[in-house]
């Protein structure tokens, strides 16, 4: 297979960033427990009898333990509250790394052809993003969420996601102001290429590495919108969960059943940090100069 001055750019760069990435237990450890929490909340509600909306009328607010296999205890209603922790993660999960789907797509394509086509275009979309960046971004995915609907999922992800692409659009304007001047986009240019093929073949695969590291960043800024929004009512509704909703309800009950908040919360910690954790490793793995 022939190497073309495109992947030649990035590979010996990729090769060395995996050897770096294995030299980091932190990364490691942290892309294992993210792997074990995405199993778990795959498959963990298997190993439960009840179902996250079921109620047990048996066992209402009991403490975790082994009664009547309610391994974290149940909530006031008597659901199971592990069951109903690993639908929130699986959830926000799903929100989070949809979300950061729709952010990526959107600050790729903004930022590469803002800095590869340059001029009053490159002033007008960049001045776009700073116009953008001046507004909270909380306060406008809060009425997103309330002009579509309360507890629309799909329309949920989208406006987390539509609210989640400036930054990466900067960081790709910025690589590919860097790239567009190299010898293989000045010999793509010569043999006739156009700006859309160029763009696509030559400058987005050369910022593969940088979009997985903020898109692993972003995952849990994303995810920790979606839990604000369940924390104020505005995400997740009853009877479906997510970790944000299932702090929210676990802060009510905090003085009588504090297993409801530890549990859904220390879930949330643990998996934010994670991402942090591997987001970290991922930049110092592919961008030494940024230790």
């Amino acid at each position: 297979m022939i190497e073309t001055p495109a992947l030649a750019a990035t590979a010996a760069p990729a090769r060395s960033g995996v050897r770096r990435l294995r030299e980091n237990p932190a990364a490691l450890a942290a892309a294992a427990v993210i792997a074990a929490l995405a199993l778990l909340a795959i498959a963990g509600p298997w190993l439960s009898p009840y179902s996250y909306e079921a109620l047990d009328w048996q066992h209402l607010g009991i403490p975790p333990g082994l009664t009547a296999s309610h391994w974290l205890g149940t909530d006031p209603l008597g659901r199971d509250l592990y069951v109903r922790t690993l639908h929130g993660l699986r959830l926000s999960l799903l929100i989070g790394v949809l979300a950061t789907a729709v952010s990526v797509g959107i600050g790729v394509a903004w930022g590469a052809v803002a800095g590869y086509v340059g001029g009053r275009t490159d002033s007008w979309m960049m001045r776009t993003v700073d116009v953008l960046y001046a507004l909270p971004y909380i306060f406008i995915v809060i009425i997103l969420a309330t002009v579509f609907g309360r507890g629309n999922i799909a329309m949920l992800l989208l406006a987390i996601g539509a609210v989640g692409w400036l930054t990466m659009a900067r960081v790709v304007r910025g690589q590919t102001l860097s790239l567009k001047r190299r010898e293989f986009i000045e010999a793509a240019r010569a043999t006739g290429l156009g700006a859309p093929a160029i763009l696509l073949r030559h400058i987005v695969p050369n910022l593969a590495g940088t979009v997985a590291v903020y898109a692993t960043l972003t995952i849990p800024e994303l995810i920790t919108y979606e839990s604000f929004l369940s924390f104020l009512g505005l995400g997740v509704q009853e009877p479906r969960a997510s970790l944000g909703s299932l702090v929210n309800d676990g802060a009510r009950q905090m003085l009588t059943a504090p297993w409801m908040l530890l549990v859904p919360a220390g879930v949330l910690i643990v998996l934010l940090l994670c991402f942090n954790l591997l987001g970290d490793g991922l930049r110092d793995a592919l961008d030494p100069a940024a230790r």
